[in-house]
């Protein structure tokens, strides 16, 4: 079993959450509390999930939670650096065109 990890670099007007390891069941509250948590601190967060080797469908219920969450809020959630199977499951979703940052954001992010 892979561990879970999160950690968030705050900055004016944005977030990014860093989330390593497996993004499942076990990782779920974690991972949720994480993203919800970024989202009432800032107006854009970034999910940059480069270090996910895994992410099933609680990780995925997760990540549309924190969009609802942002959206609520006025603000935007988006998902940057997936990879293999990571970025099938998210493309199999179709999270990977609701997550996906602006060009303008991309290049800032």
């Amino acid at each position: 079993m892979t561990s879970f990890e999160a950690r968030t670099a705050v900055e004016p007007g944005r977030a990014t959450v860093f989330l390593s390891g497996d993004c499942d069941l076990p990782a779920r509250d974690r991972m949720t509390a994480a993203l919800l948590d970024a989202v009432s601190r800032s107006g854009a967060v970034f999910v940059d999930v480069a270090a996910v080797g895994f992410l099933d469908s609680t990780g995925v219920h997760a990540l549309v939670t924190a969009y609802h969450a942002a959206q609520g809020r006025g603000g935007k959630l988006y998902v940057r650096n997936a990879t293999g199977p990571v970025a099938a499951v998210l493309e199999l979703t179709g999270l990977d065109t609701l997550l996906k940052a602006p060009a303008e954001e991309r290049r800032h992010a």
